[in-house]
């Protein structure tokens, strides 16, 4: 580990010096945080919550695990970011990623695409005809032919993961610290940056900045970002029809995406997946309205929750559509859902996940590392469709 000298600290006030800040604890510092610890450096997380608070946006039991992708670049991410989350499972004892299959319907094109990109990244995958696909699954109905990935689709655990991320980081050396935000970053010098907590400030070689929704709010003029768009996202998880879920119920449900058509007058695609002994969880993507991260409250958008009960109503017969429990949770997305991981100076930006990103986490936060630690990344990031 390396520190700072103490002549960098600055005279007269309450400051401490570290070789790397992450500002964020969510699922993206706190991966990168141990990443980071794990190649020896010095490394201090700043959150501004408690630790699952409901307003970071990672919080909640499941997230989607696809490799799914058109593009080949997302789908090597999505496997190494697989093979990351289980080095994380060995290390720390959780079970954080639970395969279950996955299916993608509805445009055929862009089903048509990830199954070419799917052949060639030799991932397993076959066509069902829709009557066939619900026969399988007697709780969906489809929108065309279904393209079907019986062992690289499935649920993260979303809560835990986050958890354990921030452990295993911890138990590498990592500092973190909850309820302490981060006023602003000021960039020194091309080699260190100092951050302005309520406390005090910090100098540091490098700051990584993860802060979700607050990213632009902190990032100010100190590098050009793309325009990131905060969206108020409102899925829901529907139980299943005939009483309360089980957890062998849950899990023969698979990861589904629903490719629509702006035609078909729905809000956006449609994603969802088991939730083990809650139900199925649906939700449009990218359908909410502009949510500024500063208000209190934001209201609930009921037009958009009423839309996806009649999707349910149509589309997952096996799902109650009347008893729906909404929750809320923030998108933060750039113009063509591009991830922004960027280094200017001292400061990395990881940004603009666009709804997609939870599943890269792992290795996002080797490529975030790689840069923060004066590596090459070993690739590049590319445009992908939010679903």
């Amino acid at each position: 580990m390396t520190l700072l000298p103490d002549a960098l600290v600055r005279p007269g006030r309450r400051s401490a010096s570290v070789e790397v800040v992450v500002v964020g604890g969510g699922v993206i510092g706190a991966a990168a945080a141990w990443q980071l610890a794990r190649r020896g450096h010095d490394v201090l997380v700043l959150e501004k919550t408690e630790l699952g608070h409901p307003r970071v946006s990672p919080h909640g039991a499941a997230r989607v695990y696809r490799q799914s992708y058109s593009s080949p670049l997302h789908v090597r991410l999505a496997v190494e970011s697989a093979q990351r989350w289980r080095e994380l499972e060995h290390e720390t004892g959780a079970s954080l990623l639970n395969l279950t299959g996955g299916l993608d319907h509805g445009d055929l094109t862009r089903t048509t695409a990830i199954a070419d990109t799917l052949a060639s990244q030799g991932i397993r995958h076959e066509w069902l005809d829709p009557d066939e696909a619900a026969t399988r699954w007697p709780g969906m109905r489809f929108d065309g032919p279904v393209l079907h990935q019986p062992d690289s689709a499935g649920r993260l655990r979303a809560d835990q993961a986050v958890a354990a991320l921030t452990a295993a980081a911890i138990g590498r050396g990592a500092t973190v610290r909850y309820s302490t935000p981060v006023e602003h970053i000021e960039i020194l010098t091309p080699e260190l940056a100092e951050v302005y907590t309520p406390g005090g400030s910090i100098r540091a070689r490098r700051v990584v900045l993860a802060a979700g929704a607050w990213t632009a709010g902190l990032v100010g003029d100190l590098v050009t970002l793309p325009p990131l768009q905060v969206t108020e996202e409102q899925p829901a998880v529907f139980p299943l029809v005939g009483g309360t879920p089980s957890v062998p119920s849950d899990l023969r449900w698979p990861t589904f995406i629903h490719h629509t058509d702006p035609a078909d007058g729905w809000p956006g695609g449609v994603y969802g997946l088991g939730v083990p002994c809650e139900g199925v969880k649906v939700g449009f993507g990218g359908a909410g309205p502009q949510w500024d991260p500063e208000r209190a409250d934001p209201a609930p958008e009921p037009v958009q929750l009423s839309r996806l009960q009649e999707y349910a109503g149509q589309f997952l017969p096996g799902l109650d559509a009347a008893a729906p429990t909404p929750f809320r949770c923030a998108f933060v997305s750039t113009p063509d859902a591009e991830f922004l991981v960027e280094r200017t100076g001292p400061l990395v930006v990881a940004a603009g996940f666009s709804g997609h990103g939870f599943k890269f986490a792992t290795a996002l936060g080797r490529i975030v590392s790689d840069l923060a630690g004066d590596s090459d990344p070993e690739s590049r990031l590319a445009p992908a469709s939010t679903l």
